[in-house]
């Protein structure tokens, strides 16, 4: 084809778009920045397919009431392991070692319709157009743990524990990810690579006292939910699932988000994702009050504490583990340990586990 007739027909694209309006409103902009995420997700399903890649079905632990709970999950092309080789058998047994980069091979399958069964109950529901069910079941459940089937159309049936909250319980726990739980040192641009997509998995290390301070809390209260709230991709999903059974902490629902364009913006805020799924726990448990546990390496305490100042019942009390001076180095600074004497809910400080267990004991929470 000729240069001019390429760059012509280029230009009746562009033109039929709205890409060369010179008026081009933010609306347009989107609508066109979307139609090519979804361009490249296409080719992305193409050349998947032609690699033999296959639909999957992902199970994410859930929660809810002994009404409704929230189902979890994702819909991928991935490429399973051989038969017989040695990286099914790690994946059968739970033993990868994986490097992170390979997380993000997958491609989601968009609008997939899912099929979601728990005790009896099927509810059919379609998946977004990152591959995410994030949805609400109705159903009659006891308190404890109960089992949902998610399953797409051409794929295997996926399992997930769905915890069902008691109406008596009034404690629950909310939790960080990294630089709280898991050592990371996100913020900096080139550790957050690194650590994302080259380190493997076994070489992440576990906040010094954080497992035994998360597990000691569920025993003092038996039916309490753990939820991990992170601005983590939910590519990331099954990596920390392993990572948290790896190092003993307690079973709990991963709240994370999915990197990429939303309606009215060209990344998603993790600030915002946090700050609606507080609201959202707030309404789904108008009766419980909230451990939050976050660190002072990003933005918890601002969103924990706008939070609390809305919600002052809802919270238990708020823990902030604070990073060593080389993690505040490596995360690019840390916040300043603000002024709580004011607040109405209780404010710990320790850079470890241990000190946060001491002050939780003084509250009578631990």
């Amino acid at each position: 084809m000729p240069r001019n007739t390429a760059c012509s027909g280029l230009r009746r694209t562009l033109w039929q778009s709205g890409a060369m309006d010179n008026a081009l409103s933010g609306n347009q902009v989107f609508r066109l920045a979307h139609r090519l995420s979804d361009a490249v997700n296409d080719v992305r399903i193409q050349l998947a397919q032609r690699w033999n890649f296959v639909p999957q079905t992902i199970a994410y632990q859930g929660y809810g009431s002994t009404t409704r709970v929230r189902v979890l999950g994702r819909v991928l092309l991935t490429r399973k392991p051989a038969p017989g080789s040695k990286a099914e058998h790690e994946a059968r047994n739970g033993n990868q070692n994986i490097r992170g980069w390979r997380a993000f091979t997958s491609v989601p399958l968009q609008y997939s319709d899912v099929e979601i069964t728990i005790d009896g109950t099927v509810t059919h529901v379609t998946a977004d157009r990152g591959g995410l069910i994030d949805t609400e079941v109705d159903v009659q459940l006891s308190p404890g743990w109960h089992t949902a089937v998610l399953r797409a159309e051409g794929t295997e049936p996926a399992e997930a524990l769905i915890q069902v909250i008691a109406p008596d319980v009034k404690f629950g726990i909310v939790s960080d990810i990294d630089d709280t739980v898991m050592v990371t040192a996100l913020p900096r641009p080139f550790l957050a690579l690194w650590n994302t997509f080259v380190l493997s998995e076994r070489a992440r290390m576990a906040t010094p006292g954080m497992a035994v301070l998360l597990d000691r809390l569920t025993i003092e209260h038996p039916e309490t939910p753990v939820i991990y709230l992170s601005t983590g991709p939910w590519n990331a999903a099954p990596t920390l699932a392993r990572f948290l059974n790896r190092n003993m902490y307690p079973k709990g629902a991963l709240l994370l988000t999915d990197w990429g364009l939303t309606q009215d913006r060209w990344f998603r805020s993790g600030q915002e994702h946090k700050h609606r799924n507080l609201e959202r726990l707030s309404q789904e448990f108008p009766d419980m009050r909230w451990l939050l546990i976050g660190d002072n390496g990003q933005h918890d305490e601002a969103i924990y504490s706008a939070f609390a100042a809305q919600n002052p019942d809802k919270v238990a009390a708020i823990a902030i583990r604070q990073l060593s001076i080389s993690e505040s180095v490596f995360a690019g600074g840390h916040s300043e340990d603000g002024d709580h004497t004011t607040s109405r809910v209780p404010w710990i400080y320790s850079p470890d586990g241990a000190g946060i267990a001491k002050q939780l004991a003084m509250l009578d929470l631990l």
